[in-house]
């Protein structure tokens, strides 16, 4: 019973969350001289109304969901994974040049590239690993510092080492190696059913495998695991190394199935919206991948309400950042002793008032 009250409240925060963003956006669109239920209908309409607009949606949420399962994998170990872009554009980065150098082509090709972007991807991602257990170094300063390393090296091959002519990017990949889309008529691609099977797995490893058990206990109380014998250093590595590979798995088959080459830009911001999405999916992988969607949804359907109604898509832009804002706060306030004792009076309350 108790652990489905706790349920509850993580469940309640984040939804509560999304309303009162809203609430606050409809405000805000009020005072634009904008009627705010036309703008939420044409914000939805714009995200779903059609079967081309939920195409777009789903092919613009693949990234993200990638980057926030990235976050989420490694918070659950009790580390702070903020390097998620710069793994992900590694991963992107290796895929290309694998396929590219190799002229691999085809089946092979695709298979070559995505294998090469988990390897780069959790190799990417060990690196804040190995110095945390091994110097005892911040992880979130290595990991984001790693960011920039990632998208300037990026931009040396694009700028420099493979360019495409006078253009400051690079050649696109070979037309056998672009993932098709899985319906006609539809934008998203194969890469959104990998990203749905990660989420998958993770969700499976997390919650019914002992590994996973372990690892969620050495995320709650690393000192308490190492006094039972948990190999906390061990499962720490691992999260950075699957972490990462999860961010550099996205990033190749974002290339291949949506942007095709590198350049100017490329991933910008997809390692931080991740960390938001995982938080306010309270680190569950199939709640992760829902927001994900939710956020592609308000970020796709901001054009058209713009155009319907003439509300600028930055009130898109304030929602989401307040989301996140009340998700977090919320989180942080059902973590405070207050609040747990005032949910157990009220609790308390209620079962005498049952007798």
């Amino acid at each position: 019973m108790e652990k489905l009250k706790r349920s509850l409240t993580g469940f309640l925060v984040p939804v509560l969350s999304i309303l009162l963003a809203f609430v606050i956006g409809a405000i805000i669109m009020a005072c634009l001289g904008a009627n705010p239920f036309a703008a939420m209908a044409a914000l939805f309409q714009g995200a779903f109304g059609t079967v081309a607009s939920v195409g777009t949606t789903l092919n613009r949420a693949s990234p993200l969901i990638f980057t926030a399962l990235c976050a989420c994998f490694a918070y659950k170990c009790g580390v702070f994974n903020l390097g998620g872009e710069g793994q992900f554009l590694i991963g992107a980065t290796a895929a290309f040049c694998a396929v590219h150098l190799s002229g691999a082509k085809g089946i092979g090709g695709i298979l070559l590239a995505l294998l090469v972007g988990i390897a780069a991807g959790g190799l990417w991602g060990m690196i804040p690993g190995i110095l945390k257990i091994t110097r005892g170094l911040n992880e979130m300063i290595i990991s984001i510092m790693l960011n920039y390393v990632a998208t300037l090296f990026m931009g040396v091959i694009y700028t420099s080492w493979i360019r495409d002519a006078n253009t400051p990017q690079t050649p696109s990949v070979d037309d056998t190696l672009k993932l098709s889309r899985v319906i006609p008529g539809m934008r998203f691609t194969w890469a959104l059913i990998i990203a749905l099977g990660v989420g998958l797995l993770l969700y499976y490893f997390l919650y019914w495998t002992s590994p996973g058990f372990k690892l969620r206990a050495v995320g709650l109380n690393m000192t308490a695991s190492r006094f039972n014998g948990f190999p906390v250093n061990r499962y720490i590595l691992m999260s950075f190394l699957i972490s990462g590979a999860i961010a550099g798995l996205g990033g190749a088959s974002d290339l291949l199935g949506t942007q095709f080459r590198l350049i100017n830009g490329y991933g910008s911001g997809y390692g931080f919206d991740g960390v938001a999405m995982a938080l306010i999916g309270q680190l569950h992988p199939i709640a992760t991948i829902i927001v994900a969607i939710f956020f592609a949804a308000l970020r796709v359907g901001a054009t058209s309400m713009q155009v319907a109604t003439g509300v600028p898509t930055s009130v898109s832009d304030i929602i989401q950042a307040l989301v996140i804002v009340f998700s977090v706060a919320g989180m942080a306030l059902t973590k405070l002793p207050e609040f747990e004792a005032f949910r157990l009076r009220v609790s308390g309350k209620k079962e005498k008032e049952g007798k």
